[in-house]
């Protein structure tokens, strides 16, 4: 099954239980947006670059370059179907200009692991907007 058939599959059954199952007045649901890889060099400017490995600053700007993750849109349409609120905590484009936060190769292949790695500082940015969320 193609992968982005899937992500709608899940995404939909997700809202579906959501909107039955929740009432927004006792709950609030929150969604976390999605993180991205840097396995293609061309996308930030550096078409040599296999992947992230080595790279030491962030891309500048508030705009990415490069192709978008292919799930973007299918969110953003099963979020717009929904009949019960959800608050979206959109980390997409944070992590995709912080293709230098490579701490370490995560597992055994040997690869960088950007849906893990990439996001330092991400976490603590995805905690204050949920904060913030709560609190308002």
């Amino acid at each position: 099954m193609d992968r982005m058939k899937a992500y709608k599959i899940g995404l939909t059954t997700w809202d579906n239980w959501i909107d039955s199952n929740i009432d927004p007045i006792k709950i609030r649901v929150f969604c976390q947006g999605i993180p991205t890889v840097h396995f293609n060099g061309a996308n930030w400017g550096e078409p040599k670059e296999e992947n992230c490995k080595g790279q030491t600053k962030p891309l500048g700007g508030s705009t990415y370059p490069g192709d978008r993750y292919p799930g973007e849109p299918i969110i953003k349409s099963v979020l717009k179907t929904m009949k019960k609120p959800v608050h979206v905590l959109d980390i997409t484009l944070l992590t995709q200009l912080r293709k230098y936060r490579h701490p370490s190769i995560y597992g055994t292949s040997g690869q960088q692991d950007c849906s893990h790695w990439c996001i330092a500082g991400v976490p603590d940015t995805w905690n204050l907007l949920l904060y913030t969320s709560l609190i308002s």
